[in-house]
């Protein structure tokens, strides 16, 4: 079998010099040597320089452990790798990879140095995510030569590798960089050249909007991480994920990020400029948001905002029965939760058939859940027993808890809630599943704010383990403890906000995919770039532009409105393309075409 140094597919660049070995110049190091490559690692530390062929190594060492490589691949593997502390070892090499401190200072003395070393034909690669491209191509003696080569930590597992280009490099030399990604086994994105590329543009934002939520004692950390984990999927909190980068990292990201764009979602929340002058930078300072055990460890500790297990709450009022009023998908799937947990539930629907094809719809999904084994038939039967099918309200006389699901439209809700008022019995608590709308003005309908709350479920009910607990400043404390307590019964995860737009989730994501929005109007990156950008880069279950067709774009523009009314920031505003989609009956998958088009069943 052909070694990988003599397989004459491979691109031209066969030697590879990494300046920087930290955590990520050494995850490259690896990428590259397993991918066949001479490899010259340089650093301006000798420990450094010793520390990285040790991980190297230990790395190594685990993959054979695990079956991933044999013992001679690891010794083939270690031999293409040395490390030293002189940059004239990079005069052999194609390429060179800088991953040195994020700071013009230190990257423009690398290149400058590098001019004199390497041969004319080389190709030099920044590996930053913050700085401009463009100012270090234009201080290098070859700026055709130079371009930005962004790879993601850990190195071995990220895919994503973000090929960026300035006004001045060579597609020569682009294409010879995006052929050796994509034989190194990653997925290559090309990407202009401004602060943030695809996915640190678009991340970065909004983990400053997290960060300011928490500043702004809206929610706790934890509350802020759970919601997105389980409200989006994705795999860690903002507030855990920016501990993870390093608060002083994303701070820079995002001051190079304004200097740019002018918009206040990009300047850096102060809570950043704190914690970063404070030295409380993260995991690797041992303290950030949230406490760790020692530095660099991943363990958190209990620290004096971590909340108490079972701390003592106002006792909640009892709740044996359950109005869900509605006859939609949402209103289904949150009475057969309801039912799974044992509650007698009552489901209303403005007629008897409405609400009889309601829970059809539930004995349709019990169903499924038998046939995948999740629950026996007769535990269906007597789930479904529990749920009455009504075509009045007059049916909540004697509910507990009345959860309406209807129409996303104040004035219907508002009518329902004055209904409810007159029927449920005193001491009902009522709750309202709106997405978007202020429970308070749900509250003022009734004689009783005080029993008013928001419940917002997540799309499917039975599925989606989040609820945001919503109170209003009129919200009964009992009121609260008893929400709390159904949502436990019920196996959800609860997370406490204010009544304002969006609350956690929808605060942080729709800002999000509107960012996502404007890279497409303004042909930045394309829609399959951006979305592969963030699964591959940011770990999200999918693409901005999956998600916004999935979720529809009106109702995706209708949560944009009010956000960008509540808050009244400019960077709020809908991008014009999804207003134009809009109005042109372009809304997702529902209706065949959204930002894709999609088979029609």
């Amino acid at each position: 079998m052909a070694t990988p140094q003599s397989d004459p597919s491979l691109s031209p660049l066969r030697t590879v010099a990494v300046v920087g070995l930290g955590t990520m110049g050494t995850g490259i190091t690896e990428v590259l040597a397993k991918a066949g490559r001479e490899v010259i690692g340089i650093d301006v530390s000798e420990a450094q320089a010793a520390g990285s062929l040790a991980a190297l190594e230990a790395s190594t060492a685990r993959a054979v452990a695990r079956g991933r490589l044999t013992e001679q691949e690891r010794t083939n593997v270690l031999a293409r790798v040395r490390a030293g502390t002189d940059l004239t070892a990079a005069a052999d090499a194609d390429l060179v990879i800088e991953v040195v401190p994020e700071s013009y200072d230190i990257k423009h003395q690398v290149f400058r140095e590098l001019d004199g070393i390497v041969r004319p034909e080389t190709i030099l690669a920044t590996g930053t995510n913050a700085l401009s491209v463009t100012r270090l191509a234009a201080d290098s003696a070859r700026p055709e030569r130079v371009l930005g080569l962004h790879f993601f930590n850990p190195a071995p597992a990220m895919k994503l590798v973000e090929v960026v280009s300035s006004v001045l490099t060579a597609p020569s030399a682009v294409a010879a960089v995006t052929d050796l990604a994509l034989e190194l086994g990653k997925e290559p994105v090309a990407v202009g050249d401004r602060p943030g590329f695809v996915a640190d543009g678009l991340l970065f934002g909004y983990l400053n909007q997290a960060a300011a939520m928490y500043e702004a004692k809206y929610a706790s950390r934890e509350d802020i991480d759970a919601a997105m984990r389980l409200g989006c999927g994705l795999p860690m909190g903002p507030l855990a994920l920016l501990d993870l980068i390093g608060i002083d990292t994303a701070r820079t990201v995002l001051e190079a990020m304004y200097a740019e764009s002018r918009d206040r979602l990009h300047a850096p929340a102060p809570v950043l400029k704190q914690l970063s002058e404070a030295g409380l930078t993260g995991r690797k300072s041992g303290r950030g948001f949230y406490t760790y055990e020692a530095p660099g460890s991943p363990t958190v500790v209990r620290d004096a905002l971590t909340p108490l297990d079972g701390a003592a709450l106002t006792p909640g009022r009892t709740v044996r029965s359950v109005g869900v009023a509605g006859s939609g998908t949402m209103a289904s799937g949150i009475a057969e939760v309801f039912a799974k947990a044992g509650y007698q539930v009552v489901l209303a629907a403005r007629s008897e058939d409405k609400a009889q094809a309601a829970k059809a719809r539930i004995g349709k999904s019990l169903d499924r859940s038998v046939g995948k084994g999740r629950m026996t038939a007769e535990a269906a039967a007597g789930t479904l027993d529990l749920i009455t099918a009504a075509g009045s309200y007059e049916a909540f006389a004697d509910v507990d808890l009345a959860v309406e699901a209807v129409a996303e439209d104040l004035e219907i809700k508002q009518q329902l809630f004055a209904s409810l008022d007159k029927v449920c019995k005193p001491g009902a608590v009522l709750a309202t599943t709106t997405s978007s709308l202020p429970v308070v003005a749900c509250a003022r309908a009734t004689s009783r704010p005080q029993d008013v709350i928001g419940m917002h479920f997540f799309n499917p009910a039975p599925a989606m383990k989040l609820v945001e607990v919503v109170r209003t400043v009129l919200t009964a404390e009992d009121v609260h403890a008893t929400v709390r307590e159904v949502c436990a019964n019920i196996r959800k995860h609860a997370v406490d906000c204010g009544d304002r737009a969006g609350f956690i989730v929808n605060a942080l994501l729709f800002p999000y995919l509107n960012n996502a929005i404007k890279m497409v109007e303004e042909h930045y990156a394309s829609l399959d770039d951006i979305d592969a950008a963030m699964k591959l880069g940011g770990g999200y279950p999918m693409g901005p532009f999956e998600l916004l067709d999935v979720v529809g774009l009106d109702v995706s523009l209708a949560i944009e409105k009010v956000l960008h009314r509540e808050f009244r920031d400019p960077g709020l505003a809908p991008a014009p393309l999804l207003e134009h989609l809009v109005a042109a009956g372009c809304l997702g998958r529902k209706t065949g075409r959204g930002f894709r088009e999609y088979a029609r069943r």
